[in-house]
């Protein structure tokens, strides 16, 4: 129990006020807790002498009983948390500790400096403009060097601000402090905005839809259907802040690839007398614009630049249709992906491809779409996508089968009125995650304490998800016209109506979300704590804590409260930043520099695939709102049957999986395999070449990958991936 505090460092318990109720700043009322006064002072005294002696911590003690006598005198049941303060203040100088009294009054000017500069527009643009790295690498997918991209940088600001004073207080104060974390602060709540979706492509290319003035019809050909989907998903990503995602994008192409085909086979008619040729010259001419169209949707989406600044987070899933078209289409999503980007061939980032496997259709050699797999497994040795959907798992998990929408959010099972199962067009409000670490060490090797402040900030969670919920119903349809009207979200709204009835009845999720279980586990039982029965049961006892008041809130209030398993992408570097400046540096908490993401295995570790595998599959029972599992590799190019062997045995196990295998090139000696990584980003470690214009670094950032030479990650995020350890396997 690493976190434990020692005896001597512990108040007496004829210090606590069992009836005095403190007034927090955003007019909570807490139970008073001497132990933050004493815990305040100690980390004062000991930042002005260092190593305290037992004579020390008697005389914080004593310190703090004055204080308690004091306010017991002067207070009945309610006292302001400054009035606190300026007894704590006053008594250390009757004292004479006039250091530490300065110690303590800097410490508390600190504080409220931070919560100041929160909320000030002009300081957060001064770190911008001063390239602050927190600021400006939040987001591994935005180049801060684009006009555009600093222009939404700079809105961001303003909005996160006056987001910040439209929150609860209470919700305010825990997200500024690290106790939780209001996502996407810098577009909601200043904006009622949605988070991510699975657009119904389905039905705009069958029905048409709009954009502007522009009225468009459904397309006749795959060509003009590949050039709409790009045109809807530059549309879509401009009007919310999250991923958006193609379900079953062969099966919903397919359609259109035969009007293809029937062109071409009235064209031969004309020229060819043999049937049977002319059915091959219409499928060759078809397959050819298949493949031009897959090709010109991967350039687009890669070349796109919404109006927020970055490339939009796409996701296609794919897999499972088996007639000609829907196969030459899944073909030409894998080959271009192979075949890269430009002369260069450099991976492509976007759209993340999702690989569905089903038992039947392409898992086993007898089935017919299995030469598919084996192309779909030779792209992710090559280019690390498509991670892969385990369609019997996801069905157990979620309800019924559909891709994630962007990276990891899954919608769970849902009909509407007329009993028919509905997936597309459905959308998730917004994520809060809890930071788990910080419960753990604030607990101090206490579980029931553990326990008890979950519990409070479960409450402040669940207040932070309704508002997000209400503020985005306060949205109008005119609002964002391509998701409301136009068809992105499937049924299409006049001008005038509620944009609620697209969200009540659970038709949408809002999502909880939690990071670094390791760490929690950790604090109780020690760092090699995964061999331990008792220490996984107790994480997985968190999460089906946080899965019981999702439903519990669920049923409360009509939408679908899920646990998310954060992707965390700066989020593994602020919430550990903010605990080491609390706690100071933590043995395999802290000091790592990062917090681990959900539910994964302590990536410092070398379990084989299977192994880790084996651990992680009995998380998303409780947290199916949102996740993924991914296994580390070597270089893999020349062994695809032992990516095969992994998949298959995730098959029954796992609903998705994603594969990362070292992809980097260097452009200048020809290396290719892992850049070594260092304080400034990654180098060659043949010839020690680390510009972005001679190399190709593509790592997985967190679901989706990234390019950190090109767009830099934070702190802690590079040190994760630094810290990232091959599963080998005995394959």
């Amino acid at each position: 129990m690493t976190t434990k505090r020692n005896s001597e460092q512990s108040i007496s318990l004829s210090s606590q006020l069992s009836d005095m109720k403190v007034i927090k700043r955003d007019g909570r009322l807490v139970h008073f807790n001497a132990q933050k006064i004493y815990d305040a002072l100690l980390k004062a005294k000991k930042h002005l002498e260092g190593n305290l002696s037992p004579l020390d911590y008697e005389h914080i003690n004593r310190i703090v009983e004055q204080v308690i006598s004091e306010i017991n005198y002067r207070f009945q049941q309610n006292v302001k948390i400054y009035e606190i303060q300026n007894i704590v203040e006053h008594t250390l100088l009757e004292n004479h500790e006039y250091e530490l009294a300065q110690e303590y009054i800097n410490y508390r000017t600190q504080r409220d400096f931070k919560r100041s500069q929160a909320t000030d527009i002009n300081f957060s643009i001064d770190q911008l403009m001063g390239k602050e790295k927190t600021v400006v690498n939040e987001n591994a997918n935005k180049d801060s060097d684009v006009f555009n991209t600093q222009r939404d940088l700079t809105a961001g600001i303003v909005g996160k601000s006056i987001g910040l004073k439209m929150l609860p207080p209470h919700v305010a104060n825990a997200h500024q402090k690290g106790d939780i974390h209001y996502h996407d602060l810098d577009y909601q709540p200043y904006a009622p905005m949605t988070n991510c979706c699975l657009i119904d492509f389905k039905g705009m290319l069958n029905n048409g839809f709009k954009i502007g003035n522009a009225e468009v019809e459904p397309p006749k050909s795959i060509q003009t259907a590949t050039a709409q989907i790009s045109q809807i998903i530059a549309n879509v990503a401009s009007s919310q802040y999250g991923g958006c995602s193609a379900d079953r994008l062969d099966e919903t192409l397919a359609p259109f690839a035969k009007l293809n085909y029937q062109k071409h086979l009235k064209e031969a008619k004309i020229w060819i007398e043999d049937p049977t040729r002319q059915k091959e010259f219409a499928m060759k001419k078809t397959k050819k614009d298949i493949f031009d169209a897959m090709q010109s949707l991967e350039y687009e989406i890669n070349t796109l630049f919404t109006s927020n600044g970055q490339t939009p987070f796409t996701s296609v899933g794919f897999g499972l249709g088996t007639d000609w078209f829907a196969r030459e289409i899944q073909r030409a999503i894998l080959q271009n992906r192979i075949n890269g980007l430009g002369s260069e061939q450099r991976t492509a980032i976007f759209p993340k491809l999702i690989f569905s496997i089903k038992s039947g259709t392409n898992l086993n050699p007898e089935d017919p779409n299995y030469d598919i797999k084996q192309l779909a497994l030779e792209c992710a040795t090559k280019r690390m996508y498509p991670d892969i959907l385990n369609y019997d798992k996801i069905v157990k998990l979620t309800g019924s089968f559909k891709v994630p929408m962007g990276c990891r959010s899954f919608l769970q099972e849902w009909k509407n009125e007329q009993g028919e199962e509905v997936n597309v067009g459905r959308m998730n409000l917004g994520v809060v995650t809890i930071n788990l670490p910080r419960i753990a060490m604030q607990a101090e090797g206490d579980i029931e304490n553990f326990w008890k402040i979950l519990d409070e900030r479960l409450s402040i969670a669940k207040d932070a998800l309704v508002y997000r919920v209400e503020r985005c119903k306060q949205a109008n349809p005119a609002n964002a016209p391509i998701l409301y009207m136009y068809g992105a979200f499937g049924k299409r709204l006049g001008r005038e109506e509620s944009v609620n009835e697209l969200f009540k009845n659970k038709r949408a999720t809002v999502s909880l979300g939690y990071i670094g279980l390791y760490e929690v586990a950790s604090a109780f039982y020690g760092q090699n704590w995964e061999s331990n029965e008792k220490a996984k049961n107790f994480t997985l006892d968190i999460v089906k804590k946080l899965k019981n008041n999702t439903d519990q809130w669920g049923d409360e209030y009509g939408y679908h409260f899920s646990v998310y398993c954060t992707p965390s992408e700066s989020l593994t570097d602020r919430f550990c930043r903010l605990d080491t400046e609390k706690f100071g540096t933590v043995k395999n908490i802290t000091d790592k520099e990062y917090y681990t993401n959900s539910f994964h295995y302590d990536i410092r570790k070398d379990p084989t695939p299977f192994e880790k595998l084996d651990f992680e599959k009995d998380y998303p029972k409780y947290c199916s709102g949102g996740f993924i599992h991914y296994c580390e590799y070597p270089v893999l190019q020349q062994n695809p049957k032992a990516l095969e062997a992994v998949w298959d045995y995730s098959y029954d196990r796992v609903g998705y999986l994603g594969t990362n295998t070292p992809i980097d090139h260097c452009y200048e000696c020809g290396f290719e395999g892992d850049f070594k990584a260092t304080e400034k980003g990654f180098e060659c470690p043949q010839c020690g070449n680390h510009d972005p214009k001679t190399c190709d670094v593509v790592k997985r950032t967190c679901g989706y990958l990234g390019n950190p030479q090109a767009r830099p990650m934070v702190h802690g995020r590079h040190k994760e991936i630094a810290s990232r350890v091959k599963h080998m396997g005995n394959e």
